[in-house]
């Protein structure tokens, strides 16, 4: 991974166009190819970025240069440094993934075990499906044979839904696959997590875990 502190302005030049005035920022270049920009907050979320696969080409002129980010549509991210404040590279290796609760891998392993719980007709593909950027949990096929990528959370969160739509960005490029739909299936959903899920048009689902583990009892209910 590169890390570079610069001054700099950014444009993006695709389906729209954004312009970011010159200012300080973190520049990423990870080992994926992917580049983003950041500023000291938003959490997580980059102020723009451009994801792999895409070319990177750096036009050097001293402490300054211009990056121009390029993707296979044609879209670009231009970077335009102004002054390099810091810049370094590190090798972080293979990240071993998530590692995940036990009530959370105990509820992947149920819903697998139990698919048609999400409905009748349907079937597993495989359990930790993979990809270039972590496994998916289940890959499922619906009752009409459509591939849907499940994402197990104990909590379903904004990242849960950000990390989803990452994995069918990925799915959707596998035509043997494609198209594929998601779902978030939690124990509980935040309702800001939801909304955004809609948004990009991935269903929510609850799971009972006690159900899922055969311990609900109908006689303890009222009604």
């Amino acid at each position: 991974m590169r890390l570079v502190v610069a001054r700099c302005s950014v444009d993006y030049v695709g389906r729209l166009t954004a312009h970011l005035p010159l200012a300080p920022r973190l520049i990423l270049v990870k080992a994926d190819g992917s580049v983003s920009v950041h500023a000291d907050d938003r959490a997580y979320k980059p102020l723009n970025w451009m994801s792999p696969p895409c070319t990177l080409r750096i036009e050097d002129d001293g402490a300054a240069g211009v990056w121009t980010v390029t993707n296979r549509a044609g879209e670009r991210l231009v970077i335009t440094l102004a002054e390099v404040l810091h810049d370094s590279t590190h090798e972080l290796g293979t990240d071993p993934g998530l590692v995940k609760d036990g009530v959370e891998a105990h509820l992947q392993e149920l819903l697998a075990e139990q698919v048609e719980t999400l409905g009748p007709g349907w079937r597993l593909v495989r359990r930790e499906f993979p990809t270039a950027i972590g496994p998916v949990d289940l890959l499922c096929r619906d009752s009409g044979g459509a591939t849907v990528a499940v994402e197990v959370k104990r909590r379903g969160e904004i990242d849960g839904v950000e990390q989803l739509t990452r994995y069918l960005d990925l799915l959707n490029r596998d035509p043997l696959l494609a198209p594929v739909r998601g779902i978030l299936a939690a124990q509980e959903i935040k309702p800001q997590a939801r909304v955004l899920a809609v948004d990009r048009g991935i269903e929510c689902r609850t799971l009972d875990y006690d159900t899922l583990r055969g311990h609900d009892d109908p006689t303890s209910r009222l009604f």
